[in-house]
């Protein structure tokens, strides 16, 4: 194929080649998918309902909650139909759109943990400056710089991915439109382009890491000279929850973009992608409610109402 424009659909690597393996893949991925449905509608339920849960915190959470959804239903939905119908197809639109969407709400879901370290970071460190720094157009200014962040992050990459040549067939080693999948189609001469905005883009990764890191630096700094053991226990506890959430986050995603290419092989990426795309969506829910028993207690409420 000479260029995208000759490319109408792209091909999805399949999960199995037997009907009863695919058919396992098929009600392992609704299972995880109900499960995060659940998760995240109880949260974003309970934040809404409940006004005892409407702080910065909370609405910071609802919108993780929200991301957390729209990442999950770009991709495994259509890995169920293609599962349950026996086919590996998506149309090279379809492609398009669920790259743009995908890097939309994952980006946005980490500029998010970063406003909201800056979150913990003033309420620990400036509790008497809380109101102020974090009043209700501040966190929807934050809020919608993040959505807005990750919408033009992905303007960028879609536009200029599904620009390039693709010179080297339709297959996808990927169950989903995966960005490094996609360039690997492109040809050798015009992925210098591509290279040059992924290089922008880690700058700016790099940067919010770099103040995630710096934010948690003095907040531990500050629960350090709490006087009282009870004190610096409960400062710490209301970041544990976002902590294990950013390590999971760029764990995952570190290891699925900074692999080694020996490692490289079909079932290792899908697992790998599986870690990143997947799993966060759905435990981040159980993260957050597991340590916090306002959460626990608005949801509980919510169900037993």
């Amino acid at each position: 194929m000479s260029n995208g424009s000759s490319i109408t659909q792209f091909l999805l690597l399949a999960f199995a080649d037997t009907r009863e393996m695919q058919l396992l893949h098929f009600w392992l991925f609704l299972g995880i998918y109900l499960a995060a449905l659940l998760g995240n509608g109880l949260i974003i339920t309970a934040v809404a309902c409940d006004h005892h849960l409407h702080t910065p915190m909370y609405f910071f959470l609802l919108n993780l909650s929200l991301l957390d959804l729209g990442s999950i239903s770009t991709t495994v939905p259509k890995a169920m139909a293609n599962s349950l119908w026996e086919t590996r197809a998506i149309s090279y639109g379809g492609c398009a759109a669920q790259l743009f969407l995908f890097v939309s709400f994952i980006s946005a879901e980490y500029f998010l943990l970063t406003v909201m370290a800056y979150d913990r970071y003033v309420a620990i460190c400036k509790p008497l400056h809380y109101g102020t720094l974090l009043g209700s157009r501040a966190c929807v200014n934050m809020a919608a710089a993040a959505w807005g962040s990750g919408f033009f992050y992905a303007v960028l990459h879609t536009t200029n991915t599904f620009s390039l040549p693709l010179c080297h067939g339709n297959a996808l080693d990927q169950f989903f439109c995966e960005l490094p999948q996609i360039l690997k189609l492109s040809c050798s001469d015009t992925y210098l382009r591509e290279f040059r905005l992924l290089v922008f883009c880690t700058s700016v990764f790099l940067g919010c890491f770099v103040f995630i890191v710096v934010s948690y630096v003095q907040i531990f700094r500050a629960v350090l000279r709490i006087p009282s053991q009870q004190g610096r226990h409960k400062a710490f506890s209301t970041c544990v929850p976002h902590l294990v959430v950013v390590s999971l986050f760029l764990s995952t995603a570190t290891f699925a973009y900074l692999k080694p290419p020996s490692t490289s092989s079909p079932s290792l990426n899908l697992v790998v992608a599986g870690l990143y795309s997947v799993v966060p969506p759905t435990v981040n829910p159980l993260i957050y409610s597991m340590r916090n028993q306002e959460l626990k207690d608005a949801v509980w409420k919510l169900i037993t109402e």
